[in-house]
């Protein structure tokens, strides 16, 4: 059976998906000023070219961006709070050694 994770305590859940709301939030705002940037860039080495060009620029930086921040955000959140260690493993050592043989 597996261990139980600490994200079953609510309090522990509360704390850590507030960290994980925070960094969202930080990685917004480091997000929208790339993004300008970009835009910036853009508009001095092309000018006024079509407005396609920044959106679809604006849109791309931004999905790339906040999507990199989620996913790692939820591996801090699981690593961090213990819930990596709460797995049942069932191969233990059988499975460190077959991959030892592999390399």
């Amino acid at each position: 059976m597996a261990n139980r994770s600490p994200l079953d305590d609510p309090d522990n859940a509360a704390h850590a998906w507030a960290r994980y709301r925070w960094l969202m939030k930080l990685m917004f705002g480091l997000t929208s000023v790339t993004v300008l940037i970009a835009m910036a860039f853009l508009y001095w080495r092309n000018g006024l070219v079509s407005i396609h060009l920044y959106i679809a620029t604006g849109l791309g930086v931004t999905a790339a961006m906040m999507l990199m921040a989620a996913l790692m955000g939820l591996v801090f959140l699981s690593s961090g709070t213990g819930h990596d260690e709460a797995i049942d493993d069932r191969l233990g050592d059988e499975a460190k050694s077959a991959w030892k043989d592999i390399e």
